[in-house]
């Protein structure tokens, strides 16, 4: 007598739920690393004059194509994080000397000030006055690279550290930096202007430090002489629409929220 077995559907079931994990999986690895995002040159916005003109020819890579690294390339997420491990090993530090000043309401405003390592390509004096982002001082990585690539050019440079983001500066006076505040900033170009009158001044802002550098020269047309130009990168132009960004979960933008306003916190209550 045969004695026929009945196949459990267990196994086709299971099956189907890991395809449907695997191809979740991989869902959530395109989107993330961004690798349906095409690319294409950037979009460029200016006034048609003689400077810009000279500036589009003289960088051709403004309008070329960026054609970023397999797999990885396209994820901001990814690139964000190699740099914050991989630039800690490589980073370079180059040697500057720390300035002091007193503002008026008694807060120590300090910054970096870093002389060029070779001659400047037109034989000239020029000095990059440069405001780092937000809680950010000379002692960033980011700020590191690029002082070094800029004195190995013939760039003087000089760093403002914001008020109260260095670990081992007491506050002098009930305040730290804010978003539109440039009074330390000022102080350290008129030192510049003051201490080297043959100086021709580049300004250049990283994220918060943008929006500084930007109101600075606007708020005074004596503020802009002896500047040959302002660079502002990566700068957020208005806060309450960043703000309203920062709080959506699209692209982990939340996750970056936090990360920031912990280390605003951290920052507050070391000088509590």
């Amino acid at each position: 007598m045969s004695v026929m077995l009945e196949t459990p559907e267990l196994p086709a079931v299971f099956d189907g739920v890991k395809l449907a994990a695997v191809a979740a999986v991989l869902y959530v690895i395109v989107r993330c690393l961004n690798l349906k995002s095409p690319t294409a040159p950037p979009e460029l916005i200016y006034q048609d004059s003689a400077l810009s003109r000279f500036l589009l020819k003289s960088c051709p890579l403004l309008t070329k194509e960026y054609i970023p690294p397999l797999i990885w390339g396209k994820s901001g997420h990814i690139q964000t994080a190699l740099y914050g491990k991989m630039g800690r090993v490589r980073s370079p530090h180059p040697y500057g000397h720390r300035k002091y000043l007193t503002m008026p309401d008694g807060a120590t405003a300090t910054f970096d000030l870093f002389e060029p390592q070779s001659e400047h390509c037109i034989g000239e004096d020029v000095t990059m006055v440069i405001c780092p982002g937000i809680a950010n001082h000379s002692e960033k990585q980011y700020i590191r690279t690029f002082v070094d690539y800029a004195q190995k050019n013939g760039y003087r440079c000089a760093v403002l550290n914001h008020l109260g983001a260095l670990p081992n500066i007491e506050l002098t006076s009930p305040r730290m930096f804010t978003y539109g505040c440039t009074w330390e900033f000022g102080a350290m170009v008129n030192y510049i202007k003051k201490t080297f009158p043959q100086t021709q001044l580049v300004v250049v802002g990283f994220s918060l430090g943008g929006n500084i550098v930007c109101k600075y020269l606007g708020e005074n047309q004596a503020n802009q002489e002896r500047v040959l130009c302002c660079v502002s990168m990566c700068q957020g132009y208005s806060a309450l629409r960043a703000q309203e960004t920062f709080m959506q979960w699209d692209q982990c933008r939340r996750f970056y929220n936090f990360l920031m306003a912990d280390n605003m916190k951290k920052i507050i209550l070391s000088h509590r």
